[in-house]
């Protein structure tokens, strides 16, 4: 299969918050600057890594290790669960930011976005560009930020990441297959543990290798389905930065600390989880068609399960009430010790209010999450604890996808 033809030169940056969970935490408290500190839990618990500071990374600590082994790594480290809400209005104000240099604005999820500045001549070179982006980050936020420029989305994001901590990477146009082809394999998006055990066992540990694969043997292997990963490691990446997009999804979930059978305190997590996901969904003006459960077994099985109603909500008892019925499904079947446990709503959609998908008092419960809203908006989100949610001895630990 031969190369597409390159189209008409872009410039796009991707931007990269270094260690964002962290690094909102030692702004808001100072005394946490320059210390190894990682967010995600106690480490005593069975959670994983969040983010880590660069001190705790040069123990080598890094995201999605079990907190019990980075306690072992770095002993020294300040543990913190961490503060959603605080990370949210942190990244409200970076895409703000973002936003005044080009209405090409692609988040991927709170701290990371693509920005096309094709066109944008006149703040600039483009590394001039990006050096006062970066300082207003720093100046505005408190936060650092690494940048990558390139003709493409794909090496811009693999020239961000080269970058960290704090760094600027600008490929020139035509050069974005050498710069990527001396790099390992795995710097490349959408190469995951599968797919990089695979190519290591043809021989191929760099991107250059993956691009000078013959197309034949790629396509037999690999199938064409997966084509355009060869296209990228030859950096070739002729998709858009789209605008400023809707969320299509919203999730939390969270690991216990001892696998558990105790069904109530399954449902005390659901309904916080759901208590959370309405607010959200409440605040962006959105409801849910679908509600998804997670579960995870002690030896590790995961099983994800979901129901659609042809009926919106942004209703938290909805939400948890469908959220039960399908875990009260799921043990039938495999009623044993749960590990993680993970609530998602999705398929969302704007408009008017339309009926509950239980057919409740609709409206009377409307008032009553509303209202619950504006309490914890004031006083925080644990300033009210109702129902199942009085049976949580701490807050769950969330991650957000």
């Amino acid at each position: 299969m031969a190369e597409k033809p390159k189209q008409m030169s872009r410039t796009i940056f991707h931007i990269d918050l270094d260690a964002f969970f962290v690094t909102v935490e030692q702004v808001l408290d100072t005394s946490l600057s320059g210390k190894p500190v990682i967010v995600g839990g106690r480490p005593e618990g069975r959670s994983v890594v969040s983010s880590a500071s660069y001190e705790a990374r040069a123990f080598g600590v890094h995201a999605a290790m079990p907190l019990s082994r980075a306690k072992q790594l770095c002993p020294q480290a300040v543990f913190i669960t961490g503060h959603y809400q605080n990370y949210r209005e942190f990244s409200k104000k970076f895409m703000s930011i973002l936003a005044d240099y080009s209405p090409a604005l692609e988040p991927g999820g709170l701290d990371e976005a693509y920005l096309d500045v094709t066109g944008c001549e006149n703040f600039g070179s483009w590394r001039e560009l990006a050096l006062q982006i970066k300082q207003r980050v720093k100046k505005e936020s408190g936060l650092v930020a690494s940048i990558g420029i390139a003709p493409c989305k794909v090496v811009a994001k693999v020239a961000s990441d080269l970058g960290k901590p704090d760094g600027l990477v600008e490929v020139q146009p035509g050069q974005e297959r050498s710069f990527l082809s001396p790099l390992a394999v795995q710097k490349l998006p959408g190469i995951g543990e599968k797919t990089s055990a695979v190519l290591r066992s043809m021989g191929i540990t760099t991107i250059g290798q993956l691009a000078d694969l013959p197309d034949k043997l790629f396509l037999n292997r690999f199938g064409e389905g997966m084509f355009w990963l060869q296209q990228h490691a030859r950096g070739i990446d002729d998709s858009v930065v789209e605008a400023r997009g809707e969320a299509k999804s919203i999730s939390r979930e969270t690991t216990f600390e001892k696998d558990t059978s105790d069904r109530r305190l399954l449902k005390a997590t659901l309904r916080y989880f759901a208590e959370k996901l309405g607010a959200e969904l409440r605040e962006s003006g959105k409801q849910t068609r679908t509600v998804g459960l997670k579960l995870r077994y002690l030896d590790f099985e995961t099983i994800n399960r979901s129901f659609t109603s042809n009926h919106a909500t942004d209703l938290d008892d909805d939400i948890f009430q469908t959220a039960v019925r399908l875990l009260e499904k799921a043990l039938e079947k495999k009623n044993r010790p749960v590990r993680l446990i993970g609530l998602e709503v999705c398929n969302l959609v704007s408009g008017e209010k339309q009926l509950s998908l239980f057919n409740v008092e609709t409206e009377k419960m409307e008032k009553v999450d509303r209202a619950i809203d504006r309490i914890r908006e004031k006083y925080g989100f644990d300033a009210i604890r109702t129902g199942y949610t009085l049976d949580l001895r701490r807050r769950p630990a969330q991650r957000d996808e």
